[in-house]
């Protein structure tokens, strides 16, 4: 029997407060018992182990992160849509560092084509990018631009690896420029 007040939701959010609080790698179902005080197995009513358990935590960080980035893009086209959708996503890498950590993480095809939340950050990033002209294949590759180059620059700066003196966010307005200019050129077949 579940224990009073303890839901899948309640495990999730928690472990998604644990991977903030103190990394990605140490959520684990135990660290989230001791949090609840009960015995690990008490969890396994609501998460059938740990794979499990992180992968809850990456789709809700997806859901949450996409949530912020449509909200940024909405009513905004072209450069400015880009600009706002590069904020947000900065924004949130760096304010959730565990749950953005969390993103990261394969997760299984079928997941993500049963997920709302994952099926409309698509629709948001190729929206966005339609803006620019792009088709298949140069809007999977624009996508795959977009996200190794946001995610390269959230990783290095989260991680202090900006050790010149120039302004980092002056530096992330160029890549953002650099990124539309390269959006307006795109080489096409």
């Amino acid at each position: 029997m579940p224990r009073v007040g303890l839901t899948t939701d309640r495990v999730v959010a928690a472990a998604a407060d644990l991977a903030d609080a103190s990394g990605f790698e140490a959520v684990t179902v135990s660290a989230l018992a001791r949090h609840f005080g009960v015995k690990d197995a008490s969890l396994y009513t609501h998460v059938r182990g740990l794979q499990d358990l992180r992968v809850r935590v990456a789709l809700l960080a997806g859901g949450e992160l996409i949530e912020e980035i449509a909200g940024a893009v909405a009513g905004r086209a072209g450069k400015e849509a880009l600009a706002a959708f590069a904020g947000a996503y900065r924004a949130y890498a760096l304010r959730h560092p565990g749950r953005y950590a969390a993103t990261q993480i394969r997760v299984d095809q079928s997941l993500v084509t049963d997920s709302p939340a994952l099926r409309r950050t698509a629709e948001i990033t190729h929206g966005m990018l339609r803006a620019y002209g792009l088709t298949e294949p140069d809007l999977t590759d624009a996508v795959r631009l977009l996200r190794s180059t946001f995610h390269g620059y959230c990783a290095l700066e989260a991680s202090g690896g900006f050790g010149a003196p120039r302004d980092v966010q002056a530096s992330w307005d160029k890549v953002v420029e650099a990124l539309h200019v390269a959006l307006e050129n795109w080489p096409r077949a």
